[in-house]
């Protein structure tokens, strides 16, 4: 690409999607969140709503004219079964009675809306598999409060990459932004990473 590369925004304030950037060398210029609408609609499947999250995320962000704006959205999947992004304790819980000993699929949609206004997408689906899980492995988790917040109520990076039994698929994706794909969407529109 001639001249300089366009501004960067993340529409995230995930510092998870942050660390993650960085270990590719993207540092955005600004971070501004917004305040999309989570909620799936009627007979909506996982994958679905990552992509159209991200979407509306890339969309809503506000940024300086000429900039790239990325936004990304990871939803775990239990079948067609959306599960949240627990905010309580017992939300966490059933999330991770539901995980134990099963195959699941984190959907990661990625959007990058190009200083044009056109949106490039990528969707990036990894297949996990958690052991069987004690009621005490579940309580010492808990106890720990890396759920809080996150798609299926824990954290891959964390302590509970030791439930993982099995994994088919991009790890950073089950973080919460595959690196792979970002990059090409990045180098796609011009903005060279390192």
């Amino acid at each position: 690409m001639a001249g300089p590369r366009p501004p960067l925004v993340l529409a995230s304030a995930s510092p998870r999607r942050l660390d993650l950037l960085a270990r590719i060398g993207v540092v955005p210029d600004a971070v501004h969140s917004t305040d999309t609408d989570e909620t799936p609609r009627e007979d909506e499947v996982p994958h679905r709503l990552a992509a159209r999250l991200a979407a509306a995320k890339a969309e809503a962000a506000a940024a300086p004219s000429g900039s790239l704006v990325l936004a990304a959205d990871t939803v775990v999947g239990l079948g067609r079964r959306i599960l949240p992004k627990a905010g309580t304790g017992d939300e966490a819980r059933h999330c991770l009675d539901m995980l134990s000993g099963r195959r699941h699929r984190v959907a990661t949609g990625v959007a990058l809306r190009l200083p044009d206004g056109r949106l490039r997408q990528r969707l990036v689906i990894t297949v996990v598999a958690f052991q069987r899980l004690t009621a005490a492995q579940i309580d010492d988790y808990l106890a720990g409060g890396e759920w809080r917040g996150k798609a299926g109520g824990y954290a891959i990076q964390g302590r509970a990459e030791c439930f993982v039994r099995f994994l088919s698929g991009s790890h950073s994706n089950v973080v919460g932004l595959p690196l792979f794909e970002t990059a090409q969407l990045l180098r796609g529109a011009g903005w060279l990473v390192p």
